[in-house]
């Protein structure tokens, strides 16, 4: 029996979105502002949010007047976001390793949201269907953790109480991924999940973006879109055509 993917067991369950529960909206929201700008995307674009959680990002691409449709994999997240649809925000079921049935003026991969798969040619599946789901002029926005700065500063173990549940979560970077145990107990009942993120750094995304035929446009380290710098980033952010 095919066991689920890590992503599918704990992206739908209550307790990932706990853990997770104080996100920064304002950083979403100025990084929406900073990059719609940036990419020059006229009022009444058509967005794709890939994967869009429970739909922060879509939502707010969508108050800035954009049409959006924002697809996870996690059916309790567009659950969720459903309850926020109108005519020009839509949400579905979406695995990216699926062809894209539309093409949009811009696809959006934010929040590290990418490399969840052990084998490469997946992550080069997304990236091909993404491709071909964007228009003539079509762009291609890729947001992830700077992996470089992250191994420098790595916090290898941390304690977080939300909402009475105590998470304990050990970090390490083994065999290419950058992985994340996440141990709680709740009920009596013991639970374990563990985050498995591939480590890209720029050379490797750029090569991935390459086999595919992109181009990179931009590159930057924020969501203030500065310049991006290796040691120094929180962020990978990339613009591809």
């Amino acid at each position: 029996m095919k066991t689920k993917d890590w992503f599918t067991e704990w992206f739908n369950t209550s307790y990932y979105h706990i853990l997770y529960k104080n996100r920064n909206d304002s950083d979403a929201q100025l990084f929406m502002q900073n990059i719609t700008a940036f990419l020059n995307l006229k009022k009444g674009a058509h967005i794709a949010d890939l994967p869009c959680g429970k739909g922060r990002h879509s939502i707010y691409l969508n108050s800035l007047g954009y049409k959006v449709t924002g697809g996870d994999l996690s059916e309790n997240s567009i659950l969720h976001a459903k309850q926020f649809e109108n005519e020009n925000l839509n949400f579905e079921v979406w695995d990216m390793r699926d062809p894209i049935d539309h093409t949009y003026d811009a696809i959006f991969n934010l929040f590290t949201s990418f490399g969840y798969f052990e084998d490469d040619r997946d992550d080069i599946k997304v990236l091909r269907n993404i491709k071909k789901g964007l228009n003539k002029n079509g762009l291609f926005v890729f947001d992830f953790l700077n992996a470089t700065k992250l191994e420098a500063t790595l916090v290898k173990e941390e304690t977080k109480i939300v909402e009475e549940i105590t998470f304990n979560i050990r970090r390490e970077i083994k065999n290419g991924f950058i992985l994340k145990h996440i141990t709680f107990t709740e009920a009596n009942t013991a639970y374990s999940y563990t985050e498995r993120v591939k480590y890209l750094d720029l050379s490797k995304m750029t090569s991935y973006l390459n086999k595919v035929g992109f181009q990179l446009v931009a590159i930057f380290g924020d969501y203030n879109l500065t310049t991006f710098e290796k040691n120094t980033s929180d962020r990978l952010i990339l613009v591809a055509k």
